[in-house]
């Protein structure tokens, strides 16, 4: 389950029903992906914080085909959301992102993930506490791994405590359960989506400066 760190009780009640609020244990729909991109594309990978955010902040930009949510940077292989949940697998709450690099580079989604989250709070993010909610880039490439020096040296003067965000080579990821897929957009009314996720993906909106899919 998730932990929060201190946040009013009467919050919590109204705000955080947690990402298990469906109470589903099984391992339905976990499994290794593939980190070959299909043919014209590119992938990415990113953590910071509950992957139903993410998710949904990527999707909104275009040139991003899909994101998944799922876990990486740890050892356990195909781990449960419960597993991951327990700060014993290595793993992070990430995203995998399917994107077309003729419309929007890597650079970009870097821009992205500096300004769609926290990256100086160390494994936490808003009130998710714990590594597996750790503020992560994880590189296909050393040319990427590059990049990802140069955006925190770009991001750096943005905020005024140190970047604390994780680099490091990606060597798996692992489709989360699929209740957690498009979570945000099959769970509207979630306290959760209504108390963090819809603000968090509000403030995004109102920051960001790359272009935006058109409403459908």
């Amino acid at each position: 389950m998730k932990r929060f760190g201190t946040i009013p009780v009467i919050a919590l009640a109204f705000v955080f029903f947690s990402c298990n609020l469906s109470g589903q244990s099984k391992n339905g729909g976990v499994r290794k992906v593939s980190l070959t991109a299909p043919k014209g594309k590119a992938i990415a990978s990113f953590a910071e914080g509950c992957f139903w955010c993410s998710e949904h902040i990527y999707e909104a930009l275009a040139g991003v085909d899909s994101a998944v949510s799922g876990y990486s940077g740890g050892k356990t292989i195909n781990p449960t959301y419960e597993q991951v949940c327990s700060e014993t697998t290595g793993h992070a709450e990430s995203i995998l992102v399917y994107y077309n690099p003729k419309v929007i580079s890597y650079s970009q989604l870097l821009d992205a993930f500096f300004s769609s989250h926290d990256p100086t709070t160390l494994n936490r993010q808003g009130p998710d506490v714990g590594s597996s909610y750790r503020s992560a880039v994880f590189y296909l490439t050393p040319a990427e791994g590059e990049l990802v020096k140069q955006a925190i040296a770009k991001w750096k003067p943005a905020f005024k405590s140190p970047i604390v965000t994780e680099v490091k080579r990606l060597t798996a990821f692992y489709r989360a359960e699929e209740y957690h897929q498009n979570y945000v957009v099959y769970n509207p009314s979630s306290g959760y989506v209504q108390g963090v996720s819809m603000p968090r993906f509000e403030q995004f909106k109102r920051t960001c400066k790359l272009t935006m899919k058109p409403k459908p």
